[in-house]
């Protein structure tokens, strides 16, 4: 018996033949892009979202009127939407900076970072979208501002440990929808 073993230990260590399973991941299911009019009664901006999301109001400690989350709960994704007026105290160059700051935090983990120019006359819509690419906690920001009285930053995160081989499809997924969001927005 002992023999027996040891033969068949020895026969299955030399097949040639195996190699091991690539790690795999989740099939996922895009819906169908549809989108409708955001809810954003009160606050001075407008814009539509994907029908497949939900704008909440940001209800976290620091919150501030018009702060919205727009959750994306079939991806466990979040854009983080904070408006601000334009002030003495919060000016239009801070503001910029600030999310220019924010965004640029992210170069220990970023192999890089793609900015686009945002730019609405006819609205009075303009500002830059950040694409951070590697594993960083937020892969794409952006702000819009009409450069004199309104601001509004947005922030993607996923509620996942960042990898970007499994996140990259639903991502680009997502940039599409929130740059529909950009394209759609309006100052009230």
């Amino acid at each position: 018996m002992g023999l027996t073993v040891l033969t068949a230990f020895t026969w299955a260590c030399q097949n040639a033949d195996y190699s091991p399973k690539p790690r795999g991941y989740h099939r996922i299911i895009f819906p169908q892009k549809a989108y409708q009019s955001a809810d954003t009664d009160g606050c001075p901006f407008v814009f539509d979202i994907p029908a497949y999301s939900r704008l909440e109001d940001d209800i976290s400690r620091n919150a501030r009127p018009c702060w919205k989350n727009l959750d994306f709960p079939e991806f466990n994704a979040r854009l983080h939407l904070s408006y601000f007026r334009i002030s003495p105290t919060a000016s239009f160059d801070q503001l910029t900076e600030d999310a220019r700051t924010f965004v640029f935090k992210h170069t220990t983990k970023a192999t890089a970072i793609d900015q686009t120019h945002v730019s609405y006359p006819a609205q009075k819509v303009y500002g830059i979208e950040y694409s951070i690419k590697g594993n960083t906690a937020s892969n794409f920001q952006f702000y819009l501002s009409d450069s004199t009285t309104n601001y509004l930053r947005g922030a993607l995160y996923f509620n996942e440990k960042p990898n970007l081989d499994s996140i990259q499809p639903v991502l680009e997924f997502l940039k599409e929808d929130i740059r529909h969001l950009i394209h759609t927005f309006r100052w009230r």
